[in-house]
């Protein structure tokens, strides 16, 4: 891409850092050598900054094979729920080699369906065309036009969402352009036109976790395939359920956004009093052990020499081990939770290897440490000095555990928006099969989805 002036990168750089100062770590610049006219209005600006945080229209959203939501902005994808934003041509060079890519229309991953040669397949929609990868690969034939891949589907679509029966009649894709829905029969291909007077006119919509999400602008309603009706207090930020940024807007239930965020669990503990602790971002839930009640406040107010993002939580003789990048910081329980003097230290000092730790965990009346670093479990025993982590072994049923506990239900593996539960740490590392998979929104925190 031609290279700017130095004297205008200059200004530009200068302009940019008044515009978005460095308090967030999702700043991307890229500079667009064209522009795309687009019959909906939409406009690609020859200078493009995404900050997911800023309250962004995604064009598009799309789940991939491994369950990772991949939200789509000009020429721009965020995979995940936080993170930068990478070109799309990195993922899908074939976007851009065949349609100068300005920005996705649409896109949807074929999981179900009667045909094995669609399973897995994410499709992509621009403007008149249709592109079907498989684990990255353009598939042979693609692209096509949609019409002859999707008939009686119109071009320059606003949206597209899976969905698999019983959840619809059949095996079926929605298509949304404007305020009109197009159901496609996967099957047979026939085309059933719908009109969801409830809802507004999404400009990017997915499923997730078996519920149907329409995103108009920054805020998304959850809506039934069938019939298009939303029900519940909708429209919500979706900057509070499925982004992980540190600030929201002023009107934000802060207690319902975090037992209902999409955002993984970073850590889950209890401590000596038996409190329970959920860390996420910015904030935490936590319950009382002689109170029913979630409350839901910032890391930063509790655990204030942390502020944020926490890597794992486990509790050990009346206080809080709080591991975070490479360094472990010990709290004494109780109100207010003080730093014990000559902490933070680093992760190697303190339990004798190198971070960074993915999950961590001590169960009850026990002095082991059980530490989950990548694909393996180490155990650390508390009671010696110094400490050394041992023991290792690998646990093969997970690519990554995002957090994990001890407590009366045994060991219990948080990995994305679900738990598992084991009765030991032996049945955690013996496992090649996965336990009833559960969620942690509903079954933990009393969500509604």
């Amino acid at each position: 891409m031609k290279m700017l002036t130095q004297a205008l990168c200059l200004c530009l750089a200068v302009s940019l850092t008044l515009a978005f100062p460095h308090d967030h770590a999702h700043d991307h610049v890229h500079a667009h050598d064209h522009t795309h006219d687009h019959p909906h209005g939409h406009v690609h600006h020859a200078l493009a900054v995404y900050d997911r945080c800023q309250g962004l229209e995604m064009d598009a959203v799309a789940v991939n094979e491994e369950g990772v939501p991949y939200f789509f902005k000009g020429d721009h994808v965020f995979k995940g729920f936080h993170g930068n934003a990478e070109l799309s041509n990195e993922s899908f060079a074939e976007l851009d080699e065949h349609h100068h890519l300005g920005h996705v229309d649409a896109a949807f991953r074929m999981h179900h369906g009667d045909n094995p040669a669609d399973h897995d397949h994410m499709f992509f929609f621009l403007d008149h065309k249709v592109f079907s990868y498989y684990q990255h690969k353009l598939e042979d034939g693609y692209p096509k036009d949609i019409s002859q891949a999707f008939p009686g589907i119109p071009d320059y679509l606003d949206a597209a969402v899976e969905c698999p029966k019983p959840e619809c009649d059949e095996d079926s894709v929605l298509f949304f352009r404007g305020s009109q829905i197009y159901h496609f029969n996967v099957k047979s291909k026939a085309v059933d036109q719908k009109e969801f007077k409830s809802m507004p006119n999404c400009t990017s919509a997915f499923r997730y976790m078996e519920h149907y999400y329409c995103f108009h602008g920054h805020m998304f309603s959850k809506f039934d395939p069938k019939t298009g009706e939303v029900h519940g207090k909708y429209p919500k930020e979706a900057r509070d359920y499925f982004m992980r940024c540190a600030k929201f807007s002023d009107d934000s239930d802060h207690l319902e956004r975090e037992r209902c965020s999409r955002v993984h669990l970073d850590a889950v503990t209890s401590d000596s009093a038996g409190n329970k602790y959920a860390f996420r971002g910015h904030h935490f839930l936590r319950k009382d052990n002689n109170d029913d009640q979630l409350k839901a406040n910032t890391i930063e107010s509790a655990f204030k020499e942390l502020h944020s993002d926490v890597d794992a939580v486990f509790s050990y003789n009346d206080h809080l081990y709080m591991i975070k990048d490479d360094h472990v910081y010990v709290y004494k329980v109780g109100e207010p939770h003080t730093l014990v003097d000559g902490y933070p230290k680093t992760v190697k000092e303190e339990l004798g290897m190198d971070g960074h730790v993915d999950a961590a965990f001590v169960c009850d009346d026990h002095h082991i440490a059980h530490i989950i670093k990548g694909g393996h479990i180490y155990d650390v025993d508390m009671k010696v000095s110094p400490r050394v982590a041992g023991n290792e072994r690998p646990i093969s049923a997970y690519k990554k555990i995002d957090a994990a506990a001890c407590g009366p239900h045994g060991v219990r593996v948080f990995v994305g928006n679900h738990f598992y539960d084991y009765d030991s740490v032996m049945l955690l590392v013996a496992g090649r099969h996965l336990p009833e998979q559960k969620k942690i929104s509903m079954e933990l925190f009393g969500c509604d989805h």
